[in-house]
């Protein structure tokens, strides 16, 4: 017995049509950041927000794990993210001083400055997706209706 899927029906629910679309939004924006970000930072958008997470963690630290879990991908993903950004001295690596088995990932002052120029690059593209198609009243309330989706968890940035 086939089972068919009536996927015309199910582009139709506005919950699923939503979805798409901050899909499609979101790949959107990261593709048009993908090319500057390399060509002029020497970063991917995805090393980027690693820095961006350990930029808003205590102490500019997090376990590899708890940076996985925060990126929502797996801890060896991490690591090989981090391993070239370490070269490069942009992350450092620190020991627990109580479980030396515990490591942190760490965002260093050269990381830091690198997040810097790159949050400059960032906030340009931000406000060309923005610019002559949105009023601030709707800025402001688009604003609240991703909080919404955000609040509460573990890699929100805002």
């Amino acid at each position: 017995m086939q089972v068919y899927c009536n996927i015309t029906a199910s582009m139709t629910d506005i919950q699923t049509i939503n979805a798409l679309r901050l899909l499609q939004a979101g790949d959107e924006l990261k593709a048009n950041l993908a090319g500057e970000f390399s060509a002029v930072h020497g970063l991917s958008v995805n090393e980027y927000f690693m820095l961006l997470h350990l930029h808003k963690a205590p102490r500019h630290r997090l376990a590899r794990v708890e940076l996985a879990k925060r990126m929502h991908v797996s801890a060896s993903t991490v690591t090989r993210m981090a391993a070239p950004l370490e070269k490069i001295g942009l992350l450092g690596r620190e020991v627990d001083e109580r479980d030396a088995r515990l490591s942190y990932v760490t965002l260093t002052e050269a990381g830091q400055t690198k997040l810097a120029e790159t949050q400059t690059t960032f906030a340009k593209h931000a406000g060309y997706v923005f610019q002559d198609r949105w009023s601030q009243k709707e800025l402001e309330q688009l604003s609240e209706l991703l909080l919404r989706m955000v609040a509460g968890t573990a890699g929100n940035l805002t």
